[in-house]
């Protein structure tokens, strides 16, 4: 039984006093591979420097909207150029975010149109967050599939199931995080229970949105295993499929 953990932030302070043991507990839960993702130049750097001291990890590089209003002159040409890098297995995470009031909507959007057109260009998928803003991300993806096939994946979907629909039409898959385990997530576990077999994927989001039993901890990746279990149940397969299943995804969509 293998799994690949598809969204992880090792790069942050959280991860700073114990990362390589970290790695080891997912080394032993049986996580076999993670992508590092970049929220801004510097993060994307230091996730790219992970996957060259580490083979079972590969980058992506990006800015998060929510940093869009950080990014100084010189970022995005940074983020260009990392994409050419031989561990960089995509672009982002990037997206839209209504939530948070960090950076100017307007700034996302563009921010957001760059992360699209560098994916098309390289070849590379694209990791789309979004927060409160699903139907302004529809309509930037809908734009960018006008201009040619689109690959990539919404990550930590929590958004409706016409939502996941059109996003799978769109030639997206789909990529649930620890909330799909909470005891309150139904709608979100009906979603997954109806993406279909070749569009799903699973995450931790580390540090972030740790599972049940361990919500309100410290995510880390080997707490993998808990949202995999529950979807598997959700799904109606066997827990070694949904692993099977999912590690194929991720395969065929990050090519690691």
């Amino acid at each position: 039984m293998t799994l690949i953990d598809t969204h992880v932030h090792l790069d942050q302070e959280e991860f700073s006093s114990d990362q390589q043991e970290v790695l080891e507990r997912a080394a032993v839960a049986g996580i076999s591979h993670l992508i590092a993702v970049g929220i801004g130049a510097t993060s994307s750097e230091a996730c790219l420097q992970l996957a060259g001291r580490h083979p079972q990890i590969s980058a992506a590089v990006g800015i998060q909207p929510n940093y869009c209003a950080e990014a100084v002159a010189g970022d995005w040409e940074r983020i260009v150029a990392l994409a050419s890098e031989p561990h960089v297995v995509a672009i982002g995470e990037t997206g839209l975010d209504r939530h948070w009031d960090f950076s100017p909507f307007a700034m996302q959007q563009d921010f957001f149109d760059r992360h699209l057109h560098l994916a098309a260009e390289t070849g590379l998928p694209f990791i789309v967050h979004t927060r409160q803003s699903d139907a302004d991300v529809l309509e930037m993806l809908r734009e960018a599939r006008r201009r040619g096939p689109l690959r990539g994946v919404m990550h930590s979907f929590t958004g409706t199931e016409s939502t996941a629909a059109e996003c799978v039409e769109l030639g997206l898959y789909i990529s649930f995080a620890g909330m799909a385990t909470f005891k309150k997530s139904d709608d979100l576990r009906a979603v997954a229970q109806e993406v279909p077999a070749d569009r799903i994927l699973i995450e931790t989001d580390s540090p972030y949105l740790a599972p049940h039993p361990h919500r309100s901890r410290r995510n880390e990746p080997a707490y993998l295993v808990h949202t995999a279990e529950c979807l598997a149940i959700t799904r109606g397969v066997s827990f070694e499929d949904f692993c099977e299943l999912t590690t194929r995804n991720a395969k065929q969509l990050f090519k690691v």
